[in-house]
């Protein structure tokens, strides 16, 4: 496995200083933002997809510093009843997907998205309930005239291009839990992965090993971030693990995102990095950074320090005990 970074964190410096920030704490990798919620600050995808000069020179910069991208990450939201927003997500994603390809970047993580709750909605609407029966009628509508249709289309798009596609599991959005990722999978196709977050999890009440098994064995594991969370359970108590009080509230909240290892142990780290070797992801384990009480630098070498000691590198090799 490599450890890896998503760079939106850096978003104040220049490309070349974000990757050589990132080379100096020993990191292998960078998951670069092209645009949605990331934003695009290392990546101008226009002038990239129409320059192959641009391109070149673009990709070198990264090379010379002995790094890869493990990922170009745009969530968004293409199927949101504001029309302006799901276009303008939809065309990031396209773009976002064939600059992916031109570059030889194996991964595109987003967001599934989430609809309205009828054609003439304004807002998009997150039902997590099968009663009253109206919220069961919203969610059927959803997947069938909207999730299933639009991911048909993009995965198809992906698969052309020889990119797959990592959702991230993300409460608010219709694809945010092992069975909704592999349930879309099934009516779409195998270019449809997770980018499977264990932050998000946790304050579901998903044990984060057990979804790697069950997301491993289908082989839907694409990409892996790695962002901590502290369950407050006093607070949870009052309001409960959908948490409605804004984030900047920290004392109060049921949970809060923690830089890795300031939520959970290193044992429990070390058992999901061991999780997704034996389910088969040997890939980039990619560091996002969103703890509210730890500045960017000392939350980013944190979760460096934290994952070092945890993460298997080499390759397992013969059984020479055996």
């Amino acid at each position: 496995m490599k450890l890896g970074v998503f760079t939106v964190l850096f978003a104040d410096k220049s490309f070349e200083e974000m990757l050589d920030t990132v080379k100096a704490e020993g990191l292998q990798a960078v998951e670069i933002g092209t645009g949605g919620y990331p934003g695009p600050a290392h990546c101008p995808l226009d002038d990239l997809l129409e320059n192959e000069e641009a391109r070149n020179n673009y990709l070198q910069k990264v090379k010379d510093r002995g790094l890869t991208i493990s990922a170009f990450s745009c969530h968004g939201n293409p199927i949101s009843p504001d029309e302006a927003f799901a276009k303008e997500s939809d065309d990031t994603l396209m773009k976002t997907i064939k600059l992916a390809s031109l570059l030889e970047v194996p991964v595109v993580n987003c967001f599934s998205g989430t609809a309205g709750d009828h054609e003439g909605a304004k807002y998009p609407n997150w039902p997590v309930a099968p009663w009253p029966n109206e919220y069961g009628d919203v969610l059927k509508w959803q997947w069938e005239e909207k999730l299933i249709p639009y991911w048909k289309k993009a995965g198809k798009y992906a698969e052309e291009h020889g990119v797959k596609i990592g959702l991230e599991l993300h409460g608010g959005f219709l694809v945010h839990t092992p069975y909704t990722l592999l349930k879309l999978r099934e009516e779409t196709c195998e270019a449809i992965g997770a980018n499977l977050d264990p932050s998000h999890l946790w304050w579901q009440g998903i044990d984060p090993v057990g979804a790697i098994k069950i997301l491993g064995k289908a082989n839907a594991i694409h990409h892996f971030h790695a962002k901590d969370t502290f369950i407050d359970q006093d607070n949870v108590n009052m309001y409960g693990l959908t948490d409605m009080q804004p984030y900047g509230e920290i004392q109060t909240r049921a949970w809060n995102f923690r830089s890795v290892g300031c939520g959970h142990s290193s044992k429990e780290w070390s058992d999901m990095i061991s999780a997704l070797r034996i389910y088969g992801y040997d890939y980039v384990v990619s560091i996002e950074h969103e703890d509210p009480i730890m500045s960017i630098e000392e939350g980013f070498r944190r979760a460096v320090s934290n994952l070092k000691s945890v993460l298997i590198e080499e390759s397992a090799g013969e059984m020479w005990w055996v």
